[in-house]
């Protein structure tokens, strides 16, 4: 009993001191401490705010890319007087300029290609002549279907620079005897729509079933006139024992007209191939099938074989194999072989 009363002061002191030590801790809840606040305490830490200006990326996607080929190619050949081996002193040049640009975005295509080609040739003795003389620009529009496989709309034009002249030889010269084509005479504007298979970037193979074509003849020294306009024009007939006949047709436009118009069924393939790291083929095969005639198509292959001897210059076989019984009945081709210089952009 004794003991007890001695620790009851030791109990009332212990707590009183936890009573103490609870009131501190109620106090402070209450009332924080105020000496310290975010302003000074920023202050004594040297924060600031700062505002960091964010750059804007001026992101431009190019849709568009673009090729371009110049070129000059020469040949020459000459001959002492007193030469028996045969052979004729002569000189030819000859220019090139290609241009391709392409478009794509999403499932679009667009590409546009033109090729400009004109050269002469002087033979001892004989008149310079166009030996190379083509104006061609071809635009198409595809839509993809498949990986493979788009719809197209397409237009092509087609003529030449200069004049080409028949000639003969009078008294052991050459002189001209009438003209055979001009620039516009004839002129070919060829629209298309169809399907187009382009399994990679080198070759395409065009299915036109939906094509019109215009033939025009803008020069009237090869406009084809019936007897009655030949006459008014010339003052004679062109066929005196018969006055009845005239011209006749010229490039498939009909006499008293400049202009024809058809439709047909087309088709084109495209080879644009490194064969290897010098050697490139590009061909071109184009059959026209009017519907009037189908029976009949128009063929044309133009390919060109060049080998690159060095960054610039370069060796080039090109020709071109042509059936237009419009034009001839027989198979017409052409052939060439030049060196020249040729300059790629981009390289």
């Amino acid at each position: 009993m004794n003991i007890k009363l001695y620790l009851l002061p030791v109990f009332i002191f212990i707590f009183g001191i936890s009573m103490v030590h609870a009131q501190d801790l109620r106090e402070l809840r209450v009332k924080p401490d105020s000496s310290i606040s975010p302003e000074t305490d920023g202050k004594a830490l040297g924060i600031k705010n700062i505002n960091v200006p964010i750059p804007k990326l001026d992101l431009q996607v190019n849709y568009w890319k673009h090729w371009t080929k110049l070129g000059v190619n020469f040949n020459q050949a000459a001959f002492s007087d007193n030469w028996k081996l045969g052979g004729l002193n002569s000189f030819a040049v000859g220019g090139i300029l290609w241009h391709k640009s392409e478009f794509n975005r999403n499932n679009f295509n667009f590409v546009s290609e033109v090729d400009l080609k004109y050269g002469k040739v002087k033979n001892e003795g004989q008149l310079a002549k166009p030996n190379n003389d083509r104006i061609f620009w071809d635009n198409k529009l595809a839509y993809k279907l498949t990986k493979s496989w788009a719809v197209y709309l397409s237009l092509t034009y087609e003529t030449q620079f200069d004049n080409s002249f028949h000639y003969a030889m009078v008294d052991g010269e050459e002189v001209i005897t009438g003209l055979k084509s001009s620039f516009m005479a004839p002129g070919y504007f060829t629209e298309s729509f169809g399907l187009e298979y382009k399994p990679d970037d080198t070759f395409s193979l065009r299915f036109g079933t939906g094509t019109a074509r215009q033939t025009l003849i803008l020069d009237n020294r090869l406009k084809p006139y019936n007897a009655l306009d030949y006459y008014r024009k010339h003052g004679k007939f062109f066929e005196p024992n018969d006055v009845t006949k005239g011209t006749g047709p010229m490039f498939g436009v009909e006499e008293g007209k400049n202009f024809n118009n058809e439709l047909a069924f087309q088709l084109t393939a495209n080879l644009d191939r490194n064969l290897s790291k010098n050697l490139h083929l590009k061909a071109r095969y184009n059959l026209f099938a009017d519907y009037e005639d189908i029976t009949d198509p128009t063929h044309r292959l133009d390919a060109t074989l060049t080998a690159k001897v060095t960054s610039l210059i370069n060796v080039a076989l090109g020709g071109v194999i042509l059936y237009d019984s419009a034009l001839d009945n027989k198979v017409q081709w052409n052939q060439m072989l030049s060196m020249g210089v040729m300059l790629n952009l981009p390289k």
